[in-house]
């Protein structure tokens, strides 16, 4: 059996339960001296902001840092595509989310065409070597993809060009998403098929109800790792028709939005 969709009360009850045990595993990582990165994609619209803001509301600021990064700047452009990230990745004790990261190259340049194809095809063979170094210096590496359909993402697009306190989302990317939509499909595919690895896989999160979606991914979060007063296994189970890792038949047996 799956678990149900929250009611607004009881979302608001399981979110405070686990944003305790977020808290207890910060306490191991500040603890132990671990460094954990969690890359946080998906399409526009697709709720990565206010996931990251359930997850981070009530941990440490000093320990944790949530990074965002704008479009790279003349000099930043000329550097090693993956250079201006590493200045972001976590010490020790430190907990780190990237709101988008280096696969904005397998995403949005892309479909936009803000790189060049050899640039691409660069960007795609060297993903797994560079995250597997990653993990092997120590970091704990987590990757989550928020997919939502068609029809959800353009209602969400339209309520956020409404609403007076989202005006900083929008963007000109916004306009053309819908418009590119198999384009992006497409990139998503290829993204997470050919930057899937043992030391790094994809974990695909269906994201149209934006509540399971967050209390979904935050309990896979939270059973990745042991610290101590961690809940029973069965109260941080998450549903793994919400949040799966991702598997090539994935692309063929409708998980995926098309």
């Amino acid at each position: 059996m799956g678990r149900r969709q929250p009611e607004n009360g009881d979302y608001q009850a399981d979110l405070r339960k686990l944003q305790i045990q977020l808290v207890r595993l910060q306490r191991h990582l500040i603890a132990s001296g671990e460094k954990m990165l969690v890359i946080i994609e998906g399409r526009d619209g697709a709720g990565k902001d206010g996931t990251i803001k359930r997850i981070t509301e009530h941990m440490s600021p000093r320990e944790t840092r949530v990074v965002a990064l704008g479009k790279p700047s003349d000099r930043e452009q000329t550097q090693w595509y993956f250079q201006r990230h590493v200045a972001h990745l976590p010490a020790a004790g430190e907990f780190v989310l990237f709101n988008r990261s280096w696969y904005n190259r397998a995403g949005v340049e892309r479909v936009m065409g803000f790189c060049t194809d050899a640039e691409y095809e660069a960007f795609m063979g060297a993903v797994p070597v560079f995250e597997e170094l990653l993990v092997r210096s120590g970091i704990r590496l987590v990757k989550y993809y928020l997919d939502i359909h068609r029809r959800e993402q353009e209602k969400r697009l339209a309520a956020r060009t409404r609403d007076p306190l989202k005006q900083w989302k929008v963007s000109p990317i916004d306009k053309v998403a819908l418009k590119h939509w198999k384009a992006y499909s497409r990139a998503r595919d290829a993204m997470l098929s050919r930057c899937n690895s043992v030391a790094a896989p994809w974990v695909v999160v269906r994201a149209d109800d934006k509540k399971t979606a967050r209390l979904n991914l935050i309990r896979d979060l939270l059973s990745r790792l042991d610290y101590e007063g961690k809940a029973a296994p069965r109260q941080i189970a998450p549903d793994r028709r919400i949040v799966f890792p991702f598997d090539v038949e994935a692309l063929h047996d409708g998980r995926l939005a098309g």
